[in-house]
């Protein structure tokens, strides 16, 4: 119906896209990304996309603007190549926090970032964990919100769980504590919360206390991401000063914004376990060592690609 799959990706997340592509047997088709002097971007696709099932693939992590940017205009390239459908494959929706209007005088970004999504061109779109869940009424075009804690947990259970002691899952956050009891429910697991009260509109925040039982247990922390590591940090310490035996940290996107990755360096946390929505440099991979465990996300992104392509139910991956 909508002729071949066309992968493009943006310079956001090549390596996710390579993988993505491979496990498809499927090439990802050339495309230029120029820069100008002026800093205005320009793209150009290698060969035509007319009558075509177009993917692009693009997280919008740092630089936000550029990666966001980018994303809007190979959407709109495409559509005005004639492509049949566009698909916008986003692991990390940017501006996720701006879900709503909490103070008077404030946008709410991520509507308007559903609506630039939109009016560039695209059909349909693909994400991972929002931050929200409400942001998926933002979008009037369908779409998949996936998760990949389920990635997260199997990981969990094949190389964790047959080495600890007690183990108990916890959130570091009330506002986490569905999706928190929801991955320990998959675990089979208890699971208790840390109670944290934000400062006003100060990034910092303050910790009070532990709802449940973590003394004498191994810990894993659990949330949906990792921006400056504030809260996650916090709630390693108060699991500690309440009894916890080791501590393993799982989370979904790994936004490290500074100084996430001095702060969790700066702990004893026995492993980092997440996933590769955002691309790790380098130089945060070497500080946090061999804590650090990427689980991909590739395999999941590609199978709903290909389910979407042949008009599949993709809510059978899930036994749903």
């Amino acid at each position: 119906m909508y002729g071949d799959i066309k992968l493009f990706a943006g310079s956001a997340s090549p390596e996710l896209a390579q993988k993505i592509a491979d496990y498809l047997g499927i090439p990802l088709s050339g495309v230029d990304l120029i820069e100008f002097p002026n800093e205005n971007l320009f793209a150009r696709l290698h060969q035509s996309v007319r009558g075509q099932d177009v993917f692009i693939i693009q997280t919008t992590s740092r630089p936000v603007h550029r990666n966001l940017m980018e994303l809007l205009i190979l959407i709109q390239t495409a559509r005005l190549d004639s492509a049949a459908r566009i698909t916008a494959v986003v692991p990390y929706l940017c501006y996720a926090r701006s879900d709503k209007k909490d103070q008077p005088r404030v946008p709410i970004t991520a509507r308007l970032v559903a609506d630039m999504i939109q009016v560039a061109g695209a059909d349909r779109y693909i994400t991972l964990d929002l931050h929200a869940a409400q942001i998926q009424g933002f979008f009037s075009i369908p779409g998949d919100v996936l998760t990949a804690f389920h990635l997260l947990s199997d990981y969990v259970r094949q190389e964790l769980l047959p080495h600890l002691h007690r183990p108990v899952v916890v959130t570091p956050d009330l506002g986490f504590a569905k999706r928190g009891r929801n991955f320990a429910e998959s675990l089979n697991l208890p699971i208790a919360f840390v109670e944290k009260r934000r400062l006003g509109d100060e990034a910092r925040t303050e910790v009070l206390s532990v709802i449940g039982d973590v003394e004498n247990r191994d810990v894993i922390l659990v949330d949906d991401e990792v921006d400056t590591a504030g809260s996650m940090v916090n709630a390693f310490r108060t699991v500690k000063e309440h009894g916890a035996r080791d501590v393993y940290l799982v989370f979904v996107h790994p936004v490290f914004s500074h100084p996430a990755v001095e702060r969790l360096a700066s702990i004893d946390a026995k492993a980092i376990i997440t996933t590769d929505t955002i691309p790790i440099p380098p130089e945060q991979r070497e500080k946090l060592g061999k804590r650090l465990r990427i689980v991909s996300v590739a395999p999941l992104l590609a199978e709903v690609i290909r389910r979407v392509h042949e008009g599949r139910s993709v809510g059978a991956l899930f036994n749903e």
